[in-house]
């Protein structure tokens, strides 16, 4: 059979049906810019240097030749055989991969959450036109259902999630996170209070605020939440959406891969799904692109996440992955059955599950007390991201920042925080810098323990800090860069007893509460307000509590252990109102440091 493609976008009455040929290219940037459809492998990660267990999936474009609309009637639910269903991995050692992801990479500072695989398979004797078919009106809520038959492989599948799109120069991104399934018990309501849920959507929606502050020039404006139904789960949503003028491919480039399918801070999550899963993803977790121009000849995307779709080889072997989003407060009970639910979509119009109707009826989401749920969770959120953005205020106009990135691209964030209030803002990667040239540099967030001796990006950072310390340069340390900041001060450093990971907390920070967003699984701690350091007094912010340090300040250097660029950090932008006057008033000649 030759290549073609059938799409249902949501909201459409059609079916577009795409045929062509098909092109396997090594990067994105070799992608056909028009009129292509490109399945992109989870592979494609190494693209950004980040790790992965490569499998070899290659990256296949269907350049499109033909286009037809067909009416939804023209593909009707069919008649499929599935045998020898399973598991890859089963529910108990799935349950222990979750154990020791939660204890040593969350509980070790390694990231805030983290998205683990497995793989229902079995063997489909039927038509996948057919499958595509009961998936088109089974399902509900998808972004896109499809199904994809590039001459040596077929996908067919119902993403509920838009990944990136391109319109009329409108970059959008569209997280999606927390599960309430149907055919439990407990109410919608609940779900909706729930803190695991809640947080869950939230750090994802930290994490593609980060991607879209590379790839929109203002970075995003968020929109939402909304809540997506579909025939057997409900999920929580948002939407971003910002001004931009990459070109579509190095968008894609730049936003690989979806939070929701990977973890934060993605390049570590990265290293953690290579550490822990062992094997290789193939398409799961990758993107099916869109490309295109529209009438005025301008760039055009549209791309869902791989997600909730079955991989069906020549032969008939059928592969479902799914994967369930780890955070502080999983179980691995619980994420086990996150995967189970997830399959149901994909399993139900194979006809290996019951359909989503012997579940129950699905919830009502239209109703008031929905509604005023969903507003709630605005109320402490950062109105920067929030609100439409105002032009750049003159505060620090003149005056320079240059930020150190230490794995976390919070810094793209941070970034147009700091541009907002007027200043001149240089990015460069901890690997890579040279002189600083600038009035304040800042040592910035990343994964990692900050005591380990033997961490060749900790010891570079603590020759860095030194060496602006001892230079007299402003510095201010942020997350990681604060615990640098703090070891160097003579302040000790632990691992909190339970990670901080995605928590928002109502401080007092020097005489002024703030709400602000921690993503931490260490802290430094003092049991006092003032410190005597080598390089001076220094001014703590601590919980009175266990001594926490939340900030701390002196003559030309402060530190916060939170993020203030977080979504959740209310009242970021005042923090930095409050730290960076003292800091910018001590600025020097720039030095070669680094």
């Amino acid at each position: 059979m030759p290549p073609y493609a059938l799409l249902h976008r949501d909201g459409a009455d059609h079916v577009e049906v795409l045929t062509g040929h098909v092109v396997t290219v090594a990067t994105l940037a070799e992608i056909p810019p028009d009129d292509t459809l490109a399945l992109i492998p989870y592979r494609q990660i190494t693209e950004r240097g980040f790790d992965c267990v490569d499998d070899d999936a290659p990256l296949e474009c269907l350049v499109i030749t033909g286009r037809e609309r067909k009416p939804l009637s023209a593909y009707p639910p069919g008649e499929v055989t599935v045998t020898g269903g399973g598991f890859d991995i089963d529910d108990d050692a799935y349950a222990e991969i979750v154990t020791e992801v939660l204890r040593d990479e969350i509980g070790r500072g390694e990231g805030s959450n983290f998205v683990i695989h497995r793989v229902y398979e079995a063997t489909m004797d039927g038509d996948a036109e057919q499958a595509f078919g009961r998936l088109l009106h089974g399902e509900q809520g998808a972004y896109w259902t499809f199904l994809v038959h590039t001459g040596t492989r077929t996908l067919v599948g119902a993403s509920p999630e838009r990944h990136v799109s391109v319109l009329d120069g409108l970059t959008m991104m569209n997280p999606i996170s927390g599960t309430f399934r149907h055919s439990e018990g407990g109410g919608l309501l609940d779900f909706l209070r729930d803190p695991k849920e809640v947080e869950e959507l939230l750090m994802v929606l930290d994490e593609e605020l980060k991607m879209m502050a590379v790839v929109a020039e203002h970075g995003g404006q968020v929109v939402g939440p909304y809540l997506k139904q579909m025939a057997h789960l409900t999920h929580t949503e948002y939407l971003l959406a910002g001004r931009g003028s990459l070109d579509v491919r190095e968008v894609l480039r730049e936003t690989m891969f979806a939070p929701t399918v990977t973890g934060s801070p993605i390049e570590n999550a990265c290293r953690v799904i290579a550490r822990h899963e062992r094997r290789g993803r193939g398409y799961y977790g990758g993107v099916l692109a869109l490309l295109g121009h529209d009438e005025a000849g301008r760039p055009t995307l549209d791309a869902p996440i791989l997600i909730r779709t079955a991989e069906i080889s020549p032969t008939g072997a059928l592969r479902v992955p799914v994967g369930a989003t780890l955070v502080r407060h999983s179980t691995p009970a619980g994420e086990v059955a996150e995967t189970h639910t997830k399959a149901a979509g994909i399993l139900a119009a194979l006809g290996v599950r019951p359909p989503a109707s012997s579940s129950g009826p699905p919830p009502e989401i239209d109703t008031a007390e929905v509604r005023r749920e969903l507003t709630n969770r605005n109320t402490d959120l950062a109105r920067f991201w929030l609100d439409e953005r105002a032009p750049a205020l003159s505060t620090f106009a003149g005056r320079s920042v240059a930020i150190v990135d230490a794995e976390d691209t919070f810094t793209a964030m941070l970034a147009h925080q700091l541009r907002s209030l007027g200043l001149r803002v240089t990015l460069t990667s901890y690997r890579n810098v040279g002189l600083l040239d600038a009035d304040l540099v800042i040592v910035g967030p990343g994964p990692g323990d900050p005591g380990n001796p033997g961490d060749p990006k900790m010891a570079y950072l603590r020759g860095l800090t030194t060496g602006l310390l001892a230079a007299g340069r402003p510095v201010l340390g942020v997350c990681l860069g604060h615990q640098i900041l703090s070891g160097l001060l003579g302040l000790p450093l632990h691992r909190r007893d339970a990670p901080y990971q995605g928590v928002a907390q109502d401080i007092d920070l020097f005489g002024r509460p703030r709400k602000v967003g921690f993503y931490s699984s260490f802290t430094a701690r003092s049991g006092d307000d003032r410190l005597i350091s080598p390089y001076g007094p220094v001014e703590i912010a601590r919980d009175p509590a266990d001594g926490s340090v939340h900030a701390l300040r002196g003559p030309g250097f402060a530190g916060v252990q939170f993020h203030p660029e977080s979504v959740l950090s209310r009242d970021g932008i005042a923090v930095l109102h409050d730290l960076l006057p003292p800091l910018l008033a001590r600025a020097i000649s720039p030095a070669n440091i680094g």
